[in-house]
């Protein structure tokens, strides 16, 4: 199975931390994010796995090289010269397979990845993008009104409830199709323009662990929650 591994983004949101180290080097524990997920996909049946990199590139380079010895997984790299956003990268990739995983760098999660690729095929999807629900609290009292301004609604604090994307898909080959050469693509445009199509895209919603370290209090809280719950992540 393939699966391809977006390093390439310059990391703003962990600053200053990402000033010396790209995001998916930054350490949980005694591994790397990335290291983590190397060892999720080797567990999980991946022989075929693409690293895109950007920024810094050149250690995500030199750390796998070293690292990736003890895995046993075959790594190759593709280099973004200018950012390409997050699914732009895919045209770098040479001999995609028919059906293959794309994932960001810096995510920590328990997710099946066998289970998300079999739900993927069963639906006959050309994309298939792992979901998580997560809740948006309002510190504010929120008031609804009429045209004319007449308060008809106030809710006090509520909170919103969203199925929001882990940063995990599926795709088809056929993706390519939307995707142009040497651009700026990012999911966000695929995903408008195969909705558009209203093209076969699922979601597979998921109720496990999953956290995005793209923010300080996310990667503090990572580093705490993977102390406690190795067993879970490592496999």
């Amino acid at each position: 199975m393939q699966a391809i591994i977006l390093a390439g983004g310059r990391g703003r949101r962990l600053l200053p931390y990402t000033t010396v180290l790209p995001k998916p080097l930054m350490p949980i524990g005694d591994y790397s994010i990335l290291e983590v997920i190397l060892r999720q996909l080797k567990y999980y049946g991946f022989d075929d796995i693409t690293i895109s990199t950007g920024y810094l590139s050149e250690l995500i380079n030199a750390y796998v090289t070293h690292r990736g010895k003890n895995l046993d997984i075959d790594i190759r790299f593709v280099h973004e010269d200018e950012p390409l956003g997050t699914i732009g990268p895919l045209r770098l990739v040479p001999h995609l397979e028919d059906t293959f995983m794309v994932m960001n760098g810096d995510i920590l999660t328990d997710l099946n990845y066998q289970d998300l690729i079999a739900a993927h095929i069963r639906k006959n999807s050309i994309a298939t993008i792992a979901t998580y629900k997560r809740n948006v609290n309002v510190d504010f009292g929120v008031l609804e009104y009429d045209p004319e301004l007449r308060i008809h609604t106030f809710t006090e604090k509520p909170v919103f409830h969203f199925e929001v994307s882990m940063g995990i898909y599926v795709l088809n080959k056929e993706i390519l199709n939307f995707v142009p050469k040497n651009k700026l693509f990012g999911f966000d445009q695929l995903m408008y323009s195969l909705t558009e199509k209203k093209a076969a895209v699922y979601s597979y919603p998921y109720s496990g662990y999953w956290l995005d370290i793209g923010r300080s209090d996310d990667y503090e809280r990572a580093i705490q929650e993977f102390e406690q719950n190795m067993d879970k992540f490592l496999k």
